[in-house]
């Protein structure tokens, strides 16, 4: 899994962050110490942790993972992820 996107929305910049969805790598979900939840009205599950931004992108930064990019969206913060390690060759 050589890319991962991140988001919070702005006034919840002290989280939680949401990490991933349903088919992301389970073992980093549990390094990143998020929960997968379906929140009622989706039909589909995320990962999320109560850790703010800043720190899960100090948890992915110690895994190889470098921000590719960033933006906003409404309400909402989002950051592109890439890590060289996940690579197949």
């Amino acid at each position: 899994m050589p890319y991962i996107l991140i988001s919070t929305q702005i006034r919840l910049e002290s989280g939680p962050t949401i990490v991933g969805d349903q088919w992301s790598d389970p073992e980093l979900m549990e390094y990143l110490g998020a929960t997968l939840i379906k929140e009622f009205g989706n039909n589909f599950e995320e990962y999320r942790c109560d850790e703010p931004p800043r720190l899960v992108l100090d948890k992915l930064e110690k895994r190889g993972f470098q921000v590719v990019s960033m933006t906003g969206v409404g309400q909402t913060c989002i950051w592109t992820l890439h890590s060289k390690d996940g690579e197949k060759e």
